[in-house]
């Protein structure tokens, strides 16, 4: 067979499900990595190697990761390529700049691989209802998928909270503790509520009577 006849043979036989989870979108997909271990058995039968690789390219202003896919033929030598660009964001919440990076790297290296062995990964925008309901329910659709987050105290109650901890002496690390959280203000109001009932319980912290100044200021005499 000769190179062509080789990538027609994988393209006709590879199988590549969406084995991976998406739970917060709810739904299925492959990565980069699910169509290379899909790929090797068969490059294998025709005597043929898989090589990806990527780089850097500035487009304007932007930088894009351009990725190449190389379908190589081991008894000619001949080799078959597909690229496929991603663009870096310039920032991501969570990740750090190698991560960014790294997740461009592998969305474009998995698209790369897609047009080499026909793999159609997505739905074109002539699948997708763009009429204003379709658009009201879709938006419905990602709000139920968001997860209510119980509700949180108000200033108020913190300031209640605050002001219990400096009446009492208490020091926050106790309660931080107590409800595994990092900080009061994400503590829900039931956390809240039994906090504070907790507080009021409590007497007033200690006074050192040398901090304390001479009620009658005329005698002058220090307090011990």
């Amino acid at each position: 067979m000769n190179i062509l006849e080789k990538l027609l043979h994988i393209q006709s036989e590879l199988k590549a499900p969406k084995n991976q989870r998406n739970d917060f979108g709810k739904y299925n997909y492959r990565n980069c990595e699910d169509i290379q271990e899909a790929v090797k058995p068969l490059a294998q039968e025709v005597k043929a190697v898989l090589v990806t690789g990527d780089e850097l390219v500035q487009m304007g202003d932007r930088f894009y990761v351009k990725a190449t896919a190389r379908f190589m033929d081991c008894e000619s030598s001949d080799e078959i390529k597909n690229t496929a660009y991603a663009r870096e964001e310039s920032e991501k919440k969570g990740m750090d700049a190698s991560q960014i990076t790294g997740s461009a790297s592998s969305y474009a290296r998995k698209y790369a691989l897609n047009g080499l062995f026909c793999i159609d990964d997505v739905k074109d925008a002539d699948s997708q209802d763009n009429t204003s309901k379709g658009k009201a329910d879709q938006g419905k659709r990602a709000t139920g998928n968001k997860q209510s987050e119980p509700p949180k105290p108000s200033k108020k109650q913190l300031h209640e909270i605050y002001n219990e901890l400096a009446r009492t002496g208490i020091g926050r690390t106790g309660l931080l503790k107590k409800y595994n959280i990092t900080a009061l203000e994400v503590m829900s109001v039931d956390q809240y509520n039994d906090a504070i009932s907790a507080l009021k319980s409590k007497p007033n912290k200690p006074v050192n009577p040398s901090t304390i100044p001479p009620d009658d200021a005329d005698n002058g005499l220090p307090w011990k």
